[in-house]
């Protein structure tokens, strides 16, 4: 009996379980990526839809009666947004080194730029609703569907990292070795603002090509 005591400690004690531990990526941070996967495969299906129906459409797009977007407003929300992934980073090193500080300013930071991005397009909005609405055509039901899903996706960046952010302020537990939920949602952000990236040539450069 005692033989076997000795095996049943070493088989359950500290060391023996400390080598059978998972080794390499959390299944938090492969189950962040196979939700982003998923939603990258639903942008391809619409920007791919939107350049099926465009040349099917024949050589005007947008239809007669729409003219070709209006560059400004979505180059300044580009320039508001893309950058917004560069605190996260900072904020996710800083994190990882331990620096609380840098976790909150960084997320402070990227809330700022992501605010400000869906307010200039609800501001878009506004203006587009005087020319067509989703009802009007193809193109109307592919710009609104197409921007609209993406502006609700950054909503649920904004959510993610607006909870961290309280978190952190709150005292919760990040630290060099905790900061698993700050990486999951950085790898969502990033994701949302290349996504802009396609629906920016997509949407708005393609027509003047």
């Amino acid at each position: 009996m005692s033989d076997r005591g000795g095996v049943v400690a070493a088989a359950t004690g500290a060391e023996a379980l400390s080598t059978e531990l998972p080794v390499g990526r959390s299944a938090g941070w492969w189950g962040m990526v196979m939700f982003v996967a998923t939603e990258a495969t639903l942008f391809a299906c619409l920007l791919g839809s939107y350049f099926y129906l465009r040349f099917q459409y024949g050589p005007t797009w947008p239809p007669a009666g729409i003219g070709a977007p209006n560059l400004l407003t979505p180059l300044v929300m580009t320039a508001v947004l893309v950058p917004s992934s560069l605190p996260v980073v900072w904020a996710e090193r800083g994190i990882r080194q331990g620096q609380r500080w840098r976790l909150q300013s960084g997320l402070a930071a990227t809330m700022v730029l992501g605010v400000t991005f869906l307010t200039l397009l609800a501001g878009e909005y506004v203006e587009k609703l005087k020319h067509f609405t989703m009802t009007t055509d193809a193109y109307g039901s592919l710009f609104y569907l197409i921007t609209g899903f993406h502006g609700l996706h950054v909503l649920v960046g904004l959510t993610m990292i607006g909870w961290l952010l309280a978190a952190s302020l709150r005292g919760g537990s990040f630290g060099s070795h905790r900061h698993e939920r700050v990486r999951n949602a950085a790898i969502y952000w990033h994701f949302v603002d290349l996504v802009w990236v396609a629906i920016l040539f997509t949407i708005y450069l393609s027509p003047w090509l």
